[in-house]
């Protein structure tokens, strides 16, 4: 399994720790290259990786969905 996805994922993982520190107009530019950089590891990470981050994210999308109409059902009751 190639992990050429790891180079862009730690670079936008720094950056994003060096926008929290820099100033306005740079925190923009570098909170910019931080989600381009993580978009671009996503998209080069393995379909193992990537799999199971979609079922992550439709386990935990049922689960709100799920707990939000129960709150919905309860406060229409009231």
């Amino acid at each position: 399994m190639p992990l050429f996805f790891l180079i862009p994922l730690f670079t936008g993982l720094a950056t994003g720790y060096l926008s929290k520190k820099c100033s306005d107009e740079l925190a923009y530019l570098t909170g910019i290259f931080t989600i381009i950089s993580l978009v671009v590891s996503l998209v080069l990470a393995p379909w193992q990786i990537q799999l199971l981050l979609l079922v992550f994210v439709v386990i935990t999308t049922n689960k709100l969905l799920r707990d939000n109409d129960k709150k919905y059902t309860q406060a229409s009751k009231k």
